[in-house]
């Protein structure tokens, strides 16, 4: 490894460093570094020279450099090994469980490698890179974990710049490769809160399932005892088969794409539920909740996760300006004194301005939302105190009341 250079930083890039926030955003003090390349570690300094902390580079990236250390330090594989077990034994005290083998090792800025995550699934371990500073080092990475954990294999699925432009169409294309170990199966069956649920490690810009909702799903089962229930974005309809397995009376699931009903109705398959007695839509969200409310249809809990950005041939959906038309499209068909699950993973809504949206959305129907409970992601995705963009999932419990 090479020498570690200096890098001065403007006295709001030191302000923030100084409350702890991990990430050095481009600017015009940036733009006069030195030249570097991605995985270049660098110190950062402020204008008198005085040290403040080392950091990852990634000058091609608005985010130019994210800090590993509050000290000094040698970017190895015994340094590696240790975080990562830091990261290992976290889980095992708050997160493992007899019934799930499915859920996040490695939170990036959580546990204090940036632009990295790894998540397990079964006997396989996913990494993804959204820094590429860690490309140079992904070697030692991957060694590191091997020796820690023995997987059967690991993946990493890339991360296209254009993610929110890529169509449905993506989920059949290869971003996964195989990095170390056994191929995986094609799909790849993992269990979560004591529920099958089939998995991608190759195809698909995700694995089908989102580990951030495990908590969410857990609790969601025992409200939904003979119920009548609507998933919205369903995508995968990890949260119908929750509900079916629960005792559900009747579970819809809507989404855009045929393909991800078809792997939903093989996730009921993999828990020996009959796809046959629920319901699936393939369609527009907004289009189908307009011709549900035609039919007259109601139902006792309605769940609405959307993607942060969607477009189809007839709309799109941003979480920052459609959950309040969302809410309002919602909320005739959900009966009376019925529950409304709404989440958003979208970084930059705070939870203040999502309740401000759901607010509008019931304002906009004419009913009133009771919040019963506000959630986030679970113990396997921390975020430090001084890294405010870590808290990204919102999760809104609600009950559709008359006043």
């Amino acid at each position: 490894m090479g020498s570690v250079t200096a890098r001065i930083l403007g006295a709001e890039s030191v302000r923030m460093l100084e409350l702890g926030h991990p990430w050095i955003i481009a600017d015009s003090y940036t733009k006069r570094w030195p030249a570097g390349k991605a995985g270049d570690l660098v110190e950062l300094v402020d204008a008198n020279g005085r040290f403040l902390a080392t950091a990852l580079l990634d000058p091609a990236d608005r985010i130019v450099a994210r800090v590993l250390e509050w000290r000094r330090l040698r970017l190895d594989g015994a340094w590696l090994a240790k975080r990562l077990a830091d990261a290992v034994a976290l889980r095992r005290d708050l997160v493992l469980r007899e019934d799930t083998d499915a859920f996040r090792l490695v939170n990036g800025e959580g546990d204090g490698l940036p632009g990295l995550t790894v998540d397990r699934y079964g006997d396989y371990l996913m990494v993804q890179i959204y820094c590429a500073g860690w490309r140079p080092h992904l070697k030692l990475v991957v060694r590191a974990l091997e020796g820690l954990l023995q997987p059967a294999g690991i993946y990493e699925k890339s991360r296209p710049q254009n993610t929110r432009e890529l169509e449905a169409v993506s989920d059949s294309k290869s971003y996964g490769r195989l990095l170390a170990g056994a191929p995986a199966p094609p799909r790849l069956t993992v269990r979560e809160n004591g529920l099958n649920f089939l998995v991608s490690l190759e195809l698909g810009l995700n694995t089908g399932l989102f580990l951030d909702h495990r908590e969410t799903r857990r609790a969601f089962m025992a409200q939904v005892r003979g119920k009548r229930v609507l998933n919205l974005f369903s995508y995968t309809c990890a949260f119908s088969v929750a509900a079916a397995a629960a005792g559900a009376s009747s579970v819809t699931s809507v989404d855009v794409s045929p393909t991800y009903m078809e792997w939903g109705r093989a996730n009921f398959g993999a828990n020996r539920l009959n796809h046959k007695r629920h319901e699936f839509i393939a369609g527009d969200s907004f289009a189908v909740l307009s011709d549900l409310a035609r039919q007259g249809r109601r139902f006792d809990v309605v769940v609405m996760d959307p993607p942060s950005f969607s477009t189809t041939a007839k709309s799109r959906f941003t979480t920052r300006k459609g959950t309040s038309d969302l809410v309002a499209a919602v909320l005739p068909v959900l009966a009376d004194g019925g529950l409304l699950l709404a989440s958003s993973n979208h970084q930059k809504v705070e939870l203040p301005d999502y309740l401000k949206e759901l607010r509008r959305g019931a304002l906009q129907a004419g009913s009133g939302l009771q919040v019963l409970a506000v959630t986030g992601q679970p113990a396997d995705f921390p975020y430090p105190v001084t890294f405010p963009e870590g808290r990204y999932l919102k999760c809104a419990l609600c009950r559709k009341t008359a006043w």
